[in-house]
Order: structure tokens, then sequence, then C-alpha cells
């Protein structure tokens, strides 16, 4: 099957990631926003302030580099900023792919004036990492706490000196899982005292119960943790008067009549009006676990998250809600005042030139690169991915460690790239990925001494099964333009041009998939045969991204 559509030249992205709806009714009245505030895979976040600042952290499993540190002024517009890990630890056991494994849920606090990030690795323990200034330079990481199963970490450092660390389990590692544990904590962080207590067991009422963040207000020992699961639980604030407990539980939200399933974990904190605030995610399948805002009131000491239409104490999500009063610093833009927001709001960098000489923020890889693997040239122009060899055994790209990738960046896009493939060797191929547990790509291929255009399909990857071919065509130019128009439901369908004004679609559409634990991604990728010497590469010269229909 064949068909065209028609793209314009590059275009200044507007409402990038962010469905954002900002207004001034007749009377003057505050502006607002929609949620999702970030509609990408911005997995289990957590947000501290400092001063008129928000700073946010997220999962990221096995992507390099981890834990991903964005910006904001007013938590519904956010900038990704940086990382606070360039590489996993240990450094050879990351050298391969460990889909599921890596860094999850990160916990973010201020204390002394320094950042920490505590971090779980699942497979080894509890670490940290801190930093004077949110733009690095951060710590090498620092072990906390050793042992399998170890997850889910939030440290707390009480008026008298003392500090303390909560966590879970993950049942998939330790056997054990629901419950929370807390334990005291080296004040600077570095390890942790005597023996783990656990204070509170969520078996049969709360099952799955996970994702601790702990705080303090009023005199109350406050931890805030959902329970039921990723896709159909609910949230839990628990109190006490002493760390240890014995706590009260409540539900303080849950989904009610709403369309936000979950919903699951996240932060709270105020703005500096003395508002509070819940950010929050929401599983949205392969488009990942998208971010929320909520308003938080407090009532008899306990908060109520979202809104609350029956008065029970459990609130559900809102749609929107007025803009917190964080004011955009200047040359940002104010909200106030303003008829709409403006897409130069958000910058989550997903368009790229490679004209730097750095690489793009919004890249991962699926493991450590090597060296090897691409670099960027400003002198050029491009980023070059070399054709690193498929690892013995694999049948399918689930296990390659070289896949150059970024989050999908909204709900419908189209993304288009210019790309110029220099393949000098039989076999080898470079081309434009959607990649899940299942997956779909557009590729240029040497094959029998011709140079041919194909799409190819796999689905259940993760599970070894093999490649299929969908489409296949001779061409002679090996400079071509790549394009995937994505729609609801992140169905795909992929497409070519030869002058960047007629795009071909090829093969056959294609519903993405969601990784283990993580959204679908696009990228890139370029595959050798084994040639030890002057490997072919791919020149990737620009990506962009236009959002909607």
């Amino acid at each position: 099957m064949k068909a065209a559509f028609a793209t314009g030249s590059h275009l200044i992205l507007l409402s990038l990631i962010l469905l954002i709806s900002c207004r001034q009714d007749d009377q003057g009245a505050a502006a607002t926003y929609s949620n999702p505030v970030i509609h990408a895979d911005y997995s289990d976040p957590d947000v501290v302030r400092s001063g008129d600042d928000f700073y946010m952290v997220a999962s990221s499993f096995n992507c390099v580099p981890g834990l991903p540190l964005l910006h904001s002024s007013d938590l519904v517009n956010w900038q990704l900023t940086g990382y606070a890990l360039e590489r996993l630890q240990p450094e050879e056991y990351y050298s391969a792919v460990r889909h599921g494994g890596g860094i999850w849920a990160p916990c973010m606090r201020i204390h002394n004036g320094e950042f920490y990030i505590f971090y779980p690795d699942p497979d080894h323990g509890i670490f940290m990492v801190k930093s004077a200034d949110p733009a690095g330079p951060w710590s090498n990481p620092v072990t906390v706490m050793e042992g399998r199963g170890l997850i889910d970490p939030s440290p707390l450092w009480d008026d008298d000196g003392r500090a303390y660390l909560a966590y879970a389990f993950a049942g998939s590692r330790a056997g054990v899982k629901s419950v929370i544990m807390v334990t005291r904590m080296k004040p600077d962080g570095t390890g942790v005292i005597g023996d783990p207590v656990m204070v509170f067991d969520g078996h049969d009422a709360n099952p799955t119960v996970e994702g601790p963040k702990f705080y303090k207000r009023n005199g109350w020992y406050y931890i805030f943790a959902p329970a039921g699961g990723v896709t159909h639980g609910w949230q839990l604030a628990l109190r006490s008067g002493s760390v240890f407990g014995p706590y009260e539980v409540r539900k303080v939200m849950h989904r009610g009549e709403s369309d936000i399933n979950g919903p699951h974990q996240g932060a709270w904190v105020n703005d500096r009006s003395g508002s509070d605030w819940f950010i929050h995610f929401q599983d949205k399948g392969a488009y990942g676990r998208i971010v929320h805002l909520q308003p938080v009131r407090w009532n008899h000491d306990w908060p109520v998250i979202g809104d609350d239409p029956d008065g029970d104490g459990t609130g559900e999500p809102v749609s929107g809600f007025r803009m917190p009063d964080g004011r955009r610093k200047q040359g940002q833009g104010d909200l106030q005042g303003r008829d709409s927001c403006e897409g130069d709001l958000n910058d989550l960098q997903i368009d790229d030139e490679f004209n730097s000489s750095t690489r793009g923020l919004q890249w991962q890889w699926h493991a450590n690169p090597s060296v090897t693997w691409g670099y960027p040239s400003e002198a050029y122009g491009c980023y070059r991915l070399n054709c690193i060899p498929l690892p013995d055994g694999m049948t399918n790209l689930w296990m390659v460690p070289s896949l150059f990738l970024q989050k999908l960046p909204a709900e419908e896009f189209t993304a288009t790239a210019r790309v110029i493939c220099t393949l000098r060797h039989e076999g080898e191929e470079a081309g434009m990925i959607v990649t899940g547990r299942d997956y779909q790509y557009i590729s240029l291929k040497r094959t029998d001494s011709r140079l041919l255009l194909r799409v190819v399909r796999c689905i259940d990857a993760d599970k070894g099964q093999p490649e299929e071919l969908l489409f296949s065509e001779e061409t002679d130019s090996d400079t071509i333009f790549f394009g995937v128009k994505v729609t609801a439901g992140a169905r795909c369908i992929f497409s070519y041009s030869t002058d960047n004004e007629i795009y071909n679609e090829v093969g056959e559409p294609f519903t993405a998939r969601e990784g283990v634990w993580t959204g679908a991604k696009i990228g890139f990728f370029a595959l050798g045969n084994g040639v030890t010497n002057d490997s072919g590469c791919v020149d990737l010269d620009w990506f962009r991204v236009k959002t909607g229909k």
C-alpha cells in the first residue's frame, strides 16, 4: 500500500509535549492549566522547590544517561536540563541491556544547602548522589544500603538532627512486597544505622504498597505511598506522631469518576504562596507514564489530593486547575495577562538539528555506551552512528544496546529525519525505529551490492520472536528522508521521501507497545555485519517533530 502526505519546512514547535490551556476570563480570573502537564514518559516523578524554582527527577531504568533532571518556574512548564548519572554502575554489568533494571523511583531532597538524590537499583541496592547545584556536577554514587529488591528510598532529616530512610521491597527480586520500612540513616546520607523497622503492612487492604515519600508537617510524620498497582491503584497517606509509628492510614486519592488510571506515586510540594500540590504519573501504555499535577488541601492535618466532590476525604484527579503561584522568571514569559500559552514556554528538547558538539539531552542509549557507537560533529553538522554488529545469538533488536532513542513526545505527532547512509559492507543497515516489546522500522540496507529500502516489524521481540519483512524496494539514493506519523492509540505508519515534500507511506500500520516499565521510544540504529575495519555509518542531519493530527 502506498499513500502520500506533504510536509513543509521545519516548523517551530508550538505546545510540544505539555497540553496546556491558559486563559483569562472576562472578569480577569487566574490563568489555568490542563492535565497532563507532561505527555511523555517521566515515571515516578519527585519534585522539590528551591526559592522560586522547582526541580524534578524521574526514573530512567536501564536507559543511559540516567536520572533525568527537569526545571520549572510554575510546576506546569518544564525543561529538561540534564542528568545526575552519566553512566550506570556497576559499569560492566550495564554494558549489556538490562530491561526493567537500572534506576527505579528516585527521591530528591535539599539538605544543608545541597541537593540529594536517593535512588534504588533493584538488583544491587540503594544509592545516593549529591550536588551543590542541580545543574551539577553530581557526585559519584555512594552505596547507602546493599541488597537485592530494595526500592523507592526517601530520606527525612528531622528537627533534632537525626536522619531516617523509608523504602519498600520489589517482590520480583526480594520475594517480599506490600510493606513499608523505615530505618535510621547517617546524617550525611552515606549509610544506615541499626535494624530497619516495618511501619506499615499493606497486605489485603492495600496490596503492593510501595513508593514511600517521607515528610514532616505540623509535628506529624507523613508517608505518602501508592497501593493497588500502577494501573488500578490509589494513593495513601500514612500519619503518625512518631517516626516508627504506629501510623494511621487514609486513602487520599483514587481514580473516582475520572479517566486517569492509577493514579500512581509522586511528590508533595508547595509553591511560594504556600499552596500545596501533588505531582504524580498515569500509566498510558505505549506513551509511558505521563505526568499530572493535582491541587492539595489539608483537612484536620490530612491531605486531600485533587477534587473531592462527595467530601469523603478521598480526592480524584482533576483535568485542570488554576496555575500555581510560581511566576515564570523574566525572559521566560509571564502567564499573567496572557490570552493563551505559547509553545516557547516548553522545552523538552525533542527536535535536533545535530549542529552541536554535544549530544542532545533527549537522546539515551539502552546501556552504557561505547565511544564507537556514535558521536556529534559540529564541524559536519551531524550526529554519526557507526554500524555496530549485532551481539552473538540475537534474532532481533530487543537486546541491542546501541539504539539511539528518545521518548514519544506527544499523543499524536509526525516525526521526520534527513539521514545520509554510508553503507560500505554487505549486510550493513541504518534506519528509524519505534520500539518497545514490539517494534517496527524503516531502513536502508546493503544487500547483494544493492541498496534496499525496507520496512521491518517484530512482534513479541522481548520473547525472542524473529523479524518480519513488510516492504522492500531497491533505491539508488543513500540520502533519504524517513518519516513516521503517530496517531491516537500509538498507531504508527512509516514513510520516506526523496525531496522532503512528498512522503510515501510504506509497510503496514503498526501499534506501538511499551517496554519494560517504560513507554515505547523513537530513534535510530546502525547495524553492521562484524567487519572490524572501517565500518559503515549513518549521519543524522536533522530530526523534527510536529505535534497534533
